[in-house]
């Protein structure tokens, strides 16, 4: 099946003038963000020049580039037909953001890629392979607003004083929707410059977050795309308008962008999400929706304090050490509070009753 790498192989001796920059091109940069770039490219503190995307392949460090285990031979098959394309070996990589600290519990990553003169693509990473970062996207459910969209802010807004022109905004899952809140809190002067913001699969918001006024004026200007049975893209989805493509993998494994189908310079649409997906994804949303803050809190902290236990700070180093993590995870839970566990089960059992009864209604 024909995907980004084929986009990368019929279109990459084109330049940006020569073929208008489109949603695939944001997906590949978006991609692109999950590389470990730290130093090599300059970080947004330093204030130095660019350094080109091909020049990261004679960089002593760049076996570092593809330390993500997970995606390993995808990315660094991206990274290749990236170099060799006209379209993108040029482009220049600057002001990188690269903060990881379990305190306050946050995993935030963004770069900038200048594309054109006066035209710049604002990529954040989305959830990488650490436990916080995963963390932090559960808080997504209950807080007001996480410590990645605070930083989103204020990255997009530092670097908007230091290039100048248009920009272009995305990111894949929880880079999405830092794209979209970013362009919803940044400084209005800084909003008016901003053309696009892409979302790829990306979670959505509280209906809340929503009913702000600088949501609407930047409305039309998302473009959200989701695979056919997507998950973490419908989370919290209500009011951006989406477009669904066609995956060659099933479930959850949509959420791999390398799985999306190309082609004609364009992803091949669907109709809609399948349908057990989208009663699923009803149900997920009602569940979150019905609890109050400080439940959902007290169900992500025991959720993840049963994860912590595994003794694993990442998903690469609980893959490997799968059968004592889980043994450590298992005695985590044995040993929790009896309440907290009825607390558990009372709460997994909720989601159980709402999907149920959808079904039910579904069939009659």
């Amino acid at each position: 099946m024909n995907n980004v790498f084929t986009y990368l192989k019929e279109y990459g001796a084109l330049t940006f003038k020569e073929k208008k920059f489109s949603a695939v091109d944001s997906l590949i940069l978006s991609q692109f963000c999950y590389l470990k770039v730290d130093g090599m490219v300059p970080a947004l503190k330093e204030g130095a020049e660019a350094v080109t995307l091909c020049s990261l392949s004679e960089h002593p460090d760049r076996e570092k580039l593809f330390a993500d285990e997970r995606f390993e031979k995808n990315n660094r098959k991206l990274f290749e037909l990236m170099c060799e394309s006209v379209r993108f070996r040029d482009i220049g990589l600057n002001h990188y953001v690269n903060i990881v600290d379990e305190e306050i519990g946050t995993q935030f990553s963004a770069m900038t890629m200048e594309l054109q003169k006066n035209m710049h693509y604002i990529a954040f990473r989305g959830t990488d392979e650490t436990i916080v970062g995963w963390k932090e996207d559960f808080c997504m459910a209950f807080s007001g607003s996480i410590p990645s969209q605070d930083y989103s802010v204020v990255y997009v807004t530092q670097v908007a004083q230091r290039v100048e022109g248009r920009l272009c905004l995305g990111g894949h899952s929880k880079g999405g929707n830092l794209a979209v809140y970013a362009s919803m809190h940044c400084p209005q002067e800084v909003a008016d410059r901003i053309a696009r913001i892409y979302s790829f699969d990306g979670p959505g918001f509280r209906p809340e977050a929503l009913a702000c006024e600088r949501f609407q004026q930047i409305r039309s200007r998302i473009r959200k795309f989701i695979p056919q049975s997507s998950v973490i893209g419908m989370v919290l989805q209500s009011q951006e308008k989406y477009v669904v493509v066609r995956s060659r993998a099933a479930g959850i494994l949509q959420h791999d962008p390398y799985t999306w189908i190309v082609s004609g310079g364009d992803f091949v649409r669907s109709g809609n999400l399948y349908k057990g997906r989208r009663l699923k994804d009803k149900a997920l949303n009602e569940w979150i929706l019905s609890m109050s803050e400080e439940q959902i809190r007290r169900f992500v902290d025991n959720l993840f304090n049963i994860l912590y236990a595994s003794e694993q700070d990442n998903l690469i180093d609980f893959s490997k050490e799968w059968k004592q993590s889980l043994a450590n995870m298992v005695e985590a839970y044995k040993e929790m509070d009896a309440s907290e566990k009825k607390f558990m089960i009372r709460i997994l059992g909720k989601l159980f009753t709402i999907e149920s009864g959808m079904l039910l209604q579904e069939k009659k």
